[in-house]
């Protein structure tokens, strides 16, 4: 069994963090990786102390989200459960992997806020993906299909050209808050 097949079968019983460490460098590999639900992808050679450091920052992220427990009713056809870690999409449960799931998190906790690019890559894939922009517009295109009932004219995960992202503000249906310096 390859490494492509195991990740899967983990992903069929398990959210748990996982970093693919491949010889497999290209593009391709990568991205069908991160796309299978891996949390980080390295390929060798690496040293050592960027695998610990790598390690460190999909911990971190795991923690941060198992610490909050909470039900977020978005609108009638959006509903995120924390604790249970589940979205439920107009009335059923949508899988989401892992780093999907982390950026909806994040997008959702600073809801009306507009998150830069760079905020967003450092919170859900560690401060040493800040210049990975490819990562987060592909992520951002899987939430949207999974969650968006039209993903070409979004309503939860609205588009800041040049600057981030913006989850839709939870307090008003049509207002927006101003960027923020930094996210919570």
């Amino acid at each position: 069994m390859d490494g492509f097949e195991a990740l899967q079968r983990i992903r069929e019983v398990s959210a748990v963090p996982v970093i693919m460490v491949t010889v497999r460098g290209e593009e391709p590999d990568l991205v069908r990786g991160l796309e299978q639900g891996a949390d980080d992808y390295i390929a060798k050679p690496f040293s050592p102390r960027e695998l610990l450091s790598r390690i460190k920052a999909v911990l971190r992220r795991a923690e941060t989200l198992g610490a909050t427990q909470a039900r977020i009713i978005v609108d009638e056809g959006l509903t995120i459960d924390t604790a249970k870690r589940e979205v439920i999409v107009r009335g059923q449960v949508v899988k989401l992997r892992p780093t999907e799931y982390r950026l909806l998190y994040h997008l959702v906790q600073n809801a009306g806020w507009v998150m830069t690019h760079e905020m967003l890559l450092s919170k859900v894939w560690g401060p040493e993906y800040r210049d990975e922009a490819q990562y987060l517009r592909l992520y951002i295109t899987y939430l949207r299909q999974k969650i968006e009932v039209d993903p070409a004219h979004p309503k939860y995960i609205l588009t800041e050209r040049g600057v981030g992202y913006r989850f839709k503000d939870l307090n008003s249906p049509a207002g927006s808050r101003p960027l923020r310096d930094k996210a919570e």
